[in-house]
């Protein structure tokens, strides 16, 4: 079976909403262009002199790139059973320490195996940030297709998410720029989705965008904070035997308001998958009006940036909004 790629979702998203989640890190209070200004050059050859210098113990080890790499760290395989993994760009290198710091500590706590990490190597020739190497997770990612029972999948997801949101938040990181505000108010992305509906009147149901995103602004979050996974997509989902078998890449979590993990919802399940979901949640309709938000939010960015360029994203993307429209004019 092919192993899956611990840590990031592949840039080729079927089920998602065309990259969004990789697009909203690179506009999250963070112009594209500042993100590539501060990209490095991460080859084979660096990272050979990497572990070789930092951990000598495994310099003999063959080093290969993963199949499917992802945005914000490039990922390569060490010897059979580990991975290395280098921030990109220096607003996900934020992402290393807290990464170390919590996931030892969240991983015994939950149903299904996260990423932990077993060494963190420091800048050196010519990489200006922190890195780490984790232990390989065994998987496919979870394309439709892979999944044997989407409902089952569906609910075996949802509790997995109630049982992070039971940890114990305390001291855990609020939102903020190591994980763009994922967890925070939607108001954060109040210009940007406006900006957003403006650009495509007449290409959507703008009246209808409008409605959602007012609605999801209202139904402001009145909880105490809890963990959240920040990135529940595809790509950071792993299934062996047609189950869910991991959850990866906690790069964007954090503790704060967890309807940003409710995408899904609207990206991959429908019908009695959704429902499924929603309902082993146990979600009040405020949260579920935010995750609808978080969703467009994510939908329209996409949508307007690919409406004229790429056709099959821009398709997915209507898609996803459709499904978000539909699904709040039949909830109200």
């Amino acid at each position: 079976m092919p192993q899956a790629l611990v840590g990031s979702a592949p840039d080729d998203d079927p089920c998602e909403c065309v990259n969004a989640a990789h697009l909203s890190r690179k506009t999250d209070l963070m112009p594209a262009d500042k993100v590539h200004a501060d990209a490095v050059n991460i080859d084979l050859s660096l990272v050979r002199r990497l572990v070789a210098a930092q951990f000598p113990q495994w310099a003999d080890l063959p080093i290969k790139p993963v199949e499917f790499d992802g945005w914000d760290n490039r990922t390569f395989h060490l010897g059979a059973h580990m991975t290395v993994r280098l921030p990109s760009a220096a607003p996900y290198a934020l992402q290393v320490e807290k990464e170390h710091r919590w996931l030892p500590k969240l991983a015994p706590l939950l149903p299904l195996p996260i990423p932990v990490p077993l060494a963190k190597g420091a800048p050196a020739d010519g990489y200006p940030w922190q890195w780490s190497v984790y232990r390989w997770i065994e998987g496919e990612t979870a394309t439709a297709e892979r999944i044997a029972d989407l409902r089952q999948f569906a609910t075996t997801l949802a509790q997995f998410l109630v049982a992070l949101q039971r940890i114990d938040p305390a001291g855990g990181p609020p939102p903020g720029q190591h994980n763009f505000f994922r967890g925070g108010p939607l108001t954060v992305y109040d210009a940007e989705t406006r900006q957003a509906i403006a650009a495509l009147e007449g290409k959507i149901d703008t009246g209808a965008a409008s409605a959602v995103w007012e609605a999801a602004l209202k139904a402001t979050w009145h909880g105490s904070p809890v963990w959240f996974h920040g990135d529940i997509a595809w790509g950071n989902l792993l299934v062996e035997e047609g189950r869910l078998s991991a959850v990866i890449d906690f790069g964007t979590s954090g503790v704060g308001d967890p309807s940003c993990d409710l995408a899904i919802a609207w990206t991959l399940f429908g019908g009695e998958s959704r429902d499924a979901f929603r309902s082993a949640l146990q979600l009040d309709d405020a949260t579920w009006a935010r995750g609808r938000g978080w969703t467009l939010w994510k939908a329209l960015i996409t949508l307007a940036g690919h409406i004229d360029t790429n056709p099959l994203e821009a398709g997915r993307s209507r898609r996803v909004i459709y499904e978000v429209l539909a699904d709040h004019k039949h909830g109200t």
